[in-house]
């Protein structure tokens, strides 16, 4: 297997490139000279306030360094890419806050051995230096229901002590209160990952393989395994098992809530999830947490720990307390903290009434001759189309990806059904604007929304009048707005070669004891005409001007299609 692809500098390099990069965005932080260190810039701010320290290996972004500012860290230590950092950077961390006049340091370890060796050996030289330490091991991992003798993993819930924490010590809180609190609250916490897929490290190979219809329940930060794998499944699916593993009263590892509980939820992205993924993925757990009866007091979506680039997600369940909540919503300035609403997820209300589309009064006495006509000239429209359909779709083939005649179909579909139900209008104005809402809704596709729009703008010249000079006005407006918002000009090679050649035909209809049948046989013979010269156009504008060579040999499929429906006009109407 290769290694996987990663956009850096180089190997040896990325950490220091990494806390770099964060450093040069962030004027709020600093880094510890001679150490993979990133301290607050305002050190003295900590004086006579207790001092907090966490760390780990890199990998995890944006923890630890993107939690320190006033109201969280003081500092964290980074080690190199899933490697706990060495001692002599978590002392020489120590050393600076304790310089800077910390009333204490509390360390915040997640609980890996590498993570409490290396932490605590810290500790103890520091203690040896006069220092007051103390170090809080953190362990929220939900895998395994009767935990190993190293204990829970050390996962994302340690973020949501990292906020405690800070706003304990911003108050001003004594050492050993604060190491009291944290303790207690992270029995309270809970976390639990899914995988897709595995991460890499940096000039390595994938930590583990996983099929392509896999996926992985339970697993660690740094691609450790879980505790079950499954075929893929739904969000909602997925989730459900996700929480019911959690909160199963049987597991020595679960989160201790029952319905009526006040919780903080955490849906946070393992590194390679779409954003579009995370989204559900944060609705099916609200969902699910909700149906348990459980309050969700705040949520929080985005990447909080990650695995580098693992497509994943864990969930975190903390369970809420009023003091907690005020800890959890105290004021900080951390880079990669989110802007959490201080406000219940659980009994807002998530949708506005949608305001209902003003409706004209029904015509009191409808002109039923003109319906007719409508009625004739929309079923030869239709007849036409459906039988173009391959036609269109092998044209399209070309240029796009070959459903011109699909898209059509459709349209002569949801054009039958709408003459069907017997509510054509025969105001000019009101027959078109409704097709326009006809075709946008059923169509689908580029082609449904230029024709509404084309229809839509069309219905305006035609409010007080419906004579032939209306109609003609009609057919200019309607092109109009077709090239104001879609883009395309004449000699683009589009539907609007078609149309504007029959426009300048239907000029004529301005003209008083103008033929009108006449006019529209000329108009529809002229966009014939111009449809078949759209073969030797370049793509201008639309799919076709996207790919390898513009310049096509077969006619535009739009434009053929329109040259196809002004001719069953002129039929509809009577022409021969």
């Amino acid at each position: 297997m290769e290694v996987s692809k990663k956009l850096l500098n180089s190997v040896p390099g990325c950490v220091d490139d990494a806390l770099r990069g964060l450093i040069s965005c962030s004027p709020g932080l600093r880094v510890l000279q001679g150490h993979r260190v990133v301290l607050r810039a305002d050190l003295e701010g900590i004086k006579g306030k207790v001092a907090l320290l966490s760390g780990g290996g890199s990998g995890h972004e944006p923890a630890h360094a993107g939690y320190v500012g006033p109201g969280m860290l003081t500092g964290a230590i980074a080690g190199p890419v899933f490697t706990s950092p060495p001692v002599g950077s978590i002392v020489a961390a120590i050393r600076a806050v304790a310089y800077a006049g910390a009333a204490g340091v509390l360390l915040i370890v997640k609980n890996y051995t590498g993570d409490r060796l290396n932490f605590g050996l810290a500790l103890e030289r520091a203690r040896r230096e006069g220092v007051e330490v103390e170090m809080a091991v953190i362990g929220d991992d939900c895998a395994f229901t009767s935990p190993r003798k190293a204990g829970r993993r050390g996962i994302c819930g340690t973020v949501l002590i990292h906020k405690i924490a800070g706003a304990l010590a911003e108050q001003g809180k004594h050492l050993q209160e604060i190491f009291q609190i944290v303790t207690e609250a992270a029995a309270r916490i809970g976390t639990l990952g899914v995988s897709l897929s595995p991460c890499s490290v940096p000039g390595s190979r994938p930590t583990f393989q996983l099929a392509v219809d896999e996926l992985e329940i339970g697993l660690g930060i740094h691609g450790e395994a879980g505790v079950r794998r499954d075929k893929m499944m739904s969000s909602d699916q997925v989730v459900k098992i996700m929480i019911d593993h959690m909160t199963d009263p049987v597991s020595q590892s679960r989160v201790n809530v029952k319905s009526g509980d006040s919780v903080i939820l955490a849906v946070n992205n393992l590194g390679g999830l779409s954003c579009l993924e995370l989204q559900i993925v944060a609705d099916s757990a609200v969902r699910c947490l909700e149906g348990k009866g459980l309050q969700i007091e705040r949520a929080m979506l985005g990447s909080f720990m990650t695995a580098l680039e693992m497509s994943g997600v864990s969930l975190t369940i903390m369970k809420s307390s009023e003091e907690l909540l005020k800890l959890y919503d105290y004021e900080t300035a951390a880079p990669a903290w989110p802007r959490v609403p201080r406000i219940p997820v659980t009994g807002q209300t998530r949708t506005f009434p949608c305001v209902p589309e003003s409706t004209q009064p029904k015509e009191l006495v409808p002109d039923v001759k003109r319906v007719q006509v409508y009625r004739h000239v929309l079923e030869n429209i239709c007849k036409t189309l459906l039988s173009l359909e391959e036609e269109l779709n092998e044209l399209d083939r070309a240029a796009g990806d070959g459903d011109c005649g699909s898209t059509h179909t459709r349209a002569a579909q949801a054009i039958r059904d709408w003459i069907s139900s017997g509510e054509i209008p025969s105001h000019s104005a009101r027959f078109l604007t409704t097709l326009s809402h006809v075709l946008l809704e059923k169509m689908g596709g580029s082609s449904g929304a230029l024709y509404s729009l084309f229809l839509t703008a069309a219905a305006n010249p035609l409010q007080n009048e419906c004579g032939p000079e209306a109609w003609a006005a009609a057919m200019d407006a309607g092109i109009e707005a077709m090239k104001r918002y879609g883009g395309a000009e004449p000699g683009d090679r589009t539907m609007l070669d078609s149309l504007c050649a029959a426009a300048y035909v239907l000029q004529s209809l301005r003209s008083p004891n103008c033929d009108v049948m006449h006019t529209l046989s000329l108009a529809a013979q002229s966009a014939a005409e111009a449809a078949e010269n759209t073969k030797n156009m370049t793509a201008a504008a639309g799919r076709a001007s996207y790919i390898g060579s513009s310049s096509l040999s077969l006619p535009d499929p739009g434009a053929v299609a329109v040259a196809a429906i002004l001719k069953a006009v002129w039929e509809g109407l009577g022409g021969k």
